[in-house]
């Protein structure tokens, strides 16, 4: 996620750039480039002869893993086509869908500033609607301690724990747990306007966080660390949100002008997908088939635990899932 940091309207956007060779490749056309307008290239995977292909991005986070594996294969098994995956990094993947490098991305958190440049001036990209997920970020504690400490809960009452919280790595403050820089994240920004004292620690990425807080769950440790929903692994290790400051529209106004004057809770946001606009206009079965692909929380969480926790591949994540869940994804075929 570099983060744009569009602020509140733009919740938990996770990625780590940690790419396959496209990705590696999309990232040096995009940075070779400058700012010329790169919306007139064509796919490198575009259909030729008739060809029935298609090309999803992914980011880092195992969600979107799931999103995509259950997609392709369903567009493979169900509808023939030829699925071409990448993992691209949040900002350069509106870049790839606006160029027409990929088709689709099935998971954004919101990015109000490339919304505003690739819809509403180039028309280069087509709003896909949800994709049944609402998404949610917070700061979240550990249910064990939170039952012996519940005024740990009400965020005035954090820097009473901050000496519990301390780390090697935190600079003598309590920690506040992140993920990656890359991520959006507003938790600087909040530590700064609610005079906390805290200092955050990016982990690098969602699998670096996941594993930091398994250990300290399995020692039974405090922690404090910035996570989201939906997420599998509320099922292992049961976290209570913390209570920030109620989110309002009007923080949200103020934190699309300045994001460092955020000082409200993230908000609940409806993830989306977006679809490069030529993709969408053709109305191909597998532009109909995405636009109808919807599904729950625990749909996602369901993979996403069989990849991230019971070590299968997405493809075969997306088998076992596909096999007992005939109700939900049939309603997608065109």
């Amino acid at each position: 996620m570099a983060r744009v940091r569009t602020a509140l309207t733009s919740p938990r956007t996770r990625t780590v750039v940690a790419a396959v060779s496209l990705a590696s490749a999309l990232t040096l056309s995009l940075s070779s480039c400058g700012k010329a307008d790169m919306t007139k290239q064509t796919s490198p995977f575009a259909a030729a002869g008739g060809s029935r292909s298609v090309t999803l991005s992914f980011g880092s986070w195992v969600g979107a893993n799931a999103n995509v594996g259950v997609a392709k294969y369903l567009l493979e098994h169900e509808l023939g086509y030829h699925v071409d995956t990448t993992q691209v990094d949040e900002i350069p993947a509106w870049d790839a869908l606006s160029q027409g490098r990929i088709d689709a991305i099935l998971e954004d958190w919101g990015h109000p500033e490339q919304e505003k440049q690739y819809i509403d001036e180039k028309k280069t990209v087509t709003d896909g609607g949800t994709n049944g997920v609402t998404g949610h970020i917070g700061w979240f504690v550990p249910t064990y301690w939170a039952k012996a400490h519940p005024d740990v809960l009400d965020w005035h009452n954090l820097d009473k724990y901050a000496g519990e919280l301390k780390t090697s790595e935190s600079g003598g403050k309590g920690q506040l747990l992140d993920g990656s820089p890359a991520y959006v994240t507003n938790d600087k920004a909040l530590v700064k306007n609610l005079h906390l004292d805290y200092h955050v620690v990016f982990a690098g990425s969602e699998a670096a966080q996941i594993t930091q807080i398994q250990q300290y769950a399995k020692q039974k440790k405090p922690f404090l660390t910035y996570w989201y929903e939906p997420q599998w692994l509320f099922k292992q290790v049961p976290m209570t949100e913390v209570k920030l400051p109620k989110y309002t529209d009007a923080c949200a106004k103020k934190g699309e002008k300045d994001p460092q004057s955020i000082d409200c809770a993230y908000p609940k946001t409806p993830v989306k997908k977006y679809f490069n606009a030529q993709f969408a206009k053709g109305n191909s079965d597998a532009a109909k088939f995405l636009k109808k692909f919807r599904w729950s929380n625990d749909d996602q969480n369901e993979v996403s635990e069989l990849i991230a926790s019971k070590g299968l591949t997405p493809d075969e994540a997306a088998e076992k899932w596909v096999h007992a869940h005939p109700e939900v994804w049939k309603k997608w075929l065109p």
